[in-house]
Parts: structure tokens; sequence; C-alpha cells
């Protein structure tokens, strides 16, 4: 429940930059731009308050290394659905119902991975 919570703000934070953005810049910088300022408010959201633990620099790095592996399913889905003829607007929305399970899975083990810490 805290993750689908914390999950849910970085994913309307995400798409509420993107969707400002991409009027105005490169679709694909704009959503970078709104992956980026979603990202550091998902750290310390999920640190906190999804898996109650305090961040930490292993953390950070862990966290970074398995949302770059998100980012590029998130870049290279939102390209082929973009490509498919789905409209800027929209074509979010697929990507985040196949890209989400699979960073919930990733950022699990990081901060889950080893009790000792």
């Amino acid at each position: 429940m805290r993750f689908a919570l914390v999950g849910g703000l970085a994913t309307a934070l995400h798409y509420g930059l993107y969707i400002v953005l991409q009027l105005f810049i490169n679709v694909n910088i704009a959503y970078t731009l709104g992956y980026a300022g979603s990202f550091i408010a998902n750290f310390y959201l999920t640190a906190y308050f999804t898996f109650r633990r305090k961040p930490s620099w292993r953390k950070a790095f862990g966290f970074g290394g398995a949302h770059l592996v998100n980012y590029l399913l998130h870049i290279g889905l939102l390209n082929l659905f973009l490509w498919l003829g789905l409209s800027r607007p929209l074509a979010p929305f697929p990507v985040f119902a196949i890209a989400i399970p699979v960073n919930f899975l990733l950022v699990r083990l990081v901060f889950k991975g080893k009790k000792a810490e």
C-alpha cells in the first residue's frame, strides 16, 4: 500500500512535468526531466515512507542503478508507443503500466536486499 501511494505520487509528478514540458521542448527531453524530478522525490519517499529505512549513499546508488534500468525501459517504451501512433499525452500510460511493476521489484531488492544496514 505504501509503495502504491509513493509510486502514485511519483508517477503524477513525472506525468505532470512531462505534460507541461512536452509543450515547449522535445518529448524525450521532457520525459527525461519529468523522470529526474520524480526520481528525487521518489528516493526519499521510498526510503522513509515505503520501506521505513534511512537513506544512505549505498541505497542511493542502488536506487539509481535500478532506476537507470527503469528509465531505459520507460524511454524505449515511450518511443515505441509514440511510433505506434499514440498521442503525446496518452503514450506514458501504457509505459507506466509496464514499467511500474518492474521498478517495484528492482527497488525492493535495493531496500530489502540486506537486513544488516
